[in-house]
């Protein structure tokens, strides 16, 4: 919905003379509130699906939405300006690629520069995958974000599979197993945003704390994969069912 947005927006933006760099910023914050509505009431429904289940009145639950949204948006903003202060925006620590491609599709449709018949293209193939019962969005975003980050959502997805299809157990260790990696997902997070705060803390020989730290460097790229696939071993292990004493 956000990159159909962008490309009608900008459009419309452009048609109408509102070009250059105030043009673009108006349809980057347009498809923005877009996905950010998107987002927010794909959660609501799930949220009020789950205070159903468990009894909870519209009324409490609307409260609790309220002030969910308005503490998010306060400490997203603020975390944020942190990335930027420790990184900055599309370097290589934080590339972005979500907002890489959202910047270029508006430049390249204020600029005339953007090439149409790959939208088509794609828009085509996505049209037959989904004739032929392919979720195309997994194929999507694999095919746009880093390696390192798809080669993880493709192993995370063939466990999955493999748990699907074993037994009828198969389903109880899938609930586990999204349970433990939803944890997964907030731990990141939260590691994310220390690095974030040692990345701009400067220590006396005008180094940052993180620097000081680096840890990539003492474990390098065989430590980074040995722990790796330790991890998917702890998602197996945590999450496949015990067997219950006779």
């Amino acid at each position: 919905m956000a990159i159909t947005t962008l490309l009608i927006a900008t459009a419309a933006l452009k048609s109408a003379g509102h070009t250059g760099s105030a043009g673009m910023i108006s349809a980057i914050c347009i498809g923005t509130i877009i996905c950010i509505t998107a987002a927010v009431a794909s959660d609501i429904s799930q949220d009020l699906k789950t205070g159903y289940i468990i009894g909870a009145t519209p009324r409490n639950q609307q409260i609790g939405e309220l002030i969910g949204c308005v503490v998010s948006a306060v400490a997203v903003g603020g975390i944020m300006y942190l990335l930027d202060a420790a990184w900055g925006f599309g370097s290589k620590e934080l590339p972005a690629p979500q907002a890489t491609l959202m910047r270029l599709i508006v430049e390249g449709v204020m600029g005339d520069t953007l090439p149409w018949i790959f939208v088509l293209v794609g828009v085509s193939i996505a049209i037959c995958i989904e004739i032929l019962g392919i979720p195309v969005l997994p194929v999507a975003i694999g095919v746009y974000l880093p390696i390192h980050l798809s080669v993880p959502v493709f192993l995370g997805g063939l466990i999955r599979e493999f748990f699907d299809k074993k037994d009828e157990d198969g389903k109880a260790i899938t609930e586990k197993g999204v349970l433990y990696t939803s944890g997964l997902i907030a731990g990141e997070g939260l590691v994310g945003i220390l690095l974030a705060v040692c990345a701009i803390i400067p220590l006396a020989n005008g180094k940052t704390l993180l620097q000081a730290i680096n840890m990539g460097g003492i474990l390098g790229n065989t430590g980074g994969v040995i722990f790796f696939v330790l991890l998917l071993a702890s998602i197996v292990f945590f999450t496949r069912n015990k067997k219950k004493n006779a």
